[in-house]
């Protein structure tokens, strides 16, 4: 494990492709065999060909950071067709999470920051969404805009779906890591933007989170504390600062925010911790709820990974609370 984290923090810190490094990662949870692992329909975003695709798509692959059989630690690329795959629990409390996985804009760490998730909230009772968006930096026109695209456009299948899911569509949060938390920002924030042309009856339904999880997440775009791998990655190399400014969250708060949860580590050497901060003055500058946890230890790219004797550990039970003082959830 400590071999894999070296590599992806060397990949993360090195090249524009940041996002997930782990600094102080534990032993992850078990799962049983990786072939007993996934279990749910995987549920197409776009009815045809996803908006912006040009004449040569990217070829989907998955690299196993992974040496030992009973975990997975998946990097996704390639996404051209976006899902959200759906993982149900034996109970279900009517709620529902779209969770976001980071990479930095340039892979999809599907399963620390999608698959341990989705496990521990169906043991809540909680339906989970993981969202394989597009890739800004694979060919797509309008790159910063399609993982926006592809968030706006989960949230409304996933409402416009809700009998079928058995979830109550007033009852859906989202909860995004490090990249994928600057994702989950964005939504947060501009739910009502227009970035896609409606392509059916689902596009009624309103794109806007009940309550957002952000953990570990990139935020700003533009202030020194800016995560410069998320940023090239999703805006291009020679992006502006007009650019800049208008794709960071903290400038982008405002009367409509759902409420936010912030969780991340002061000793974070990838996205400082600075970025949550910033979060946190916007909502409370603007008057809205949030709730930030900032951890002495945690490192980056923790996922629920970390052992009961790191602080940054127990972030789920915490997101878990306020999110059922929210009424989201029930159990």
């Amino acid at each position: 494990m400590k071999e894999a984290t070296t590599s992806r923090r060397a990949l993360l810190g090195g090249i524009a492709l940041a996002g997930l490094a782990g600094a102080t990662i534990a032993s992850p949870a078990r799962a049983g065999p990786r072939a007993m692992r996934y279990a749910g329909p995987s549920v197409p975003l776009w009815p045809a060909t996803p908006p912006g695709a040009l004449s040569i798509l990217p070829v989907r692959a998955a690299e196993q950071r992974s040496s030992n059989p009973d975990f997975d630690d998946r990097w996704v690329t390639g996404v051209a067709s976006p899902t959200i795959e759906v993982r149900r629990p034996a109970y279900q409390d009517g709620s529902a999470v779209l969770i976001i996985p980071g990479g930095g804009y340039g892979f999809l760490s599907v399963d620390n920051e999608g698959e341990e998730q989705a496990r521990w909230l169906t043991e809540r009772g909680a339906t989970c969404f993981i969202l394989y968006y597009r890739l800004p930096g694979e060919g797509w026109a309008k790159r910063a805009s399609v993982p926006l695209q592809d968030a706006q456009r989960a949230i409304r299948v996933i409402r416009s779906r809700s009998a079928e899911f058995g979830i109550d569509p007033r009852r859906l949060s989202v909860l995004g890591f490090s990249a994928g938390g600057h994702l989950a920002g964005s939504i947060a924030t501009r739910f009502d933007e227009r970035v896609y042309s409606p392509v059916d009856a689902a596009d009624q339904a309103s794109a806007r989170p009940d309550l957002v999880g952000m953990i570990y997440p990139v935020v700003t775009l533009a202030q020194p504390f800016v995560h410069a791998g998320s940023r090239d990655a999703l805006l291009g190399p020679n992006s502006s600062m007009a650019e800049r400014k208008a794709a960071s969250v903290e400038n982008r708060v405002a009367e409509g925010t759902p409420p936010v949860f912030l969780a991340a580590a002061s000793d974070d050497g990838l996205v400082p911790i600075a970025n949550s901060v910033a979060m946190y003055g916007a909502m409370l500058e603007h008057g809205r709820p949030v709730e930030f946890h900032g951890f002495d230890k945690g490192g980056h790219g923790f996922g629920a990974r970390l052992p009961a004797d790191v602080p940054g550990h127990a972030w789920p039970d915490l997101f878990y609370a306020y999110a059922r003082r929210h009424g989201i959830h029930t159990a």
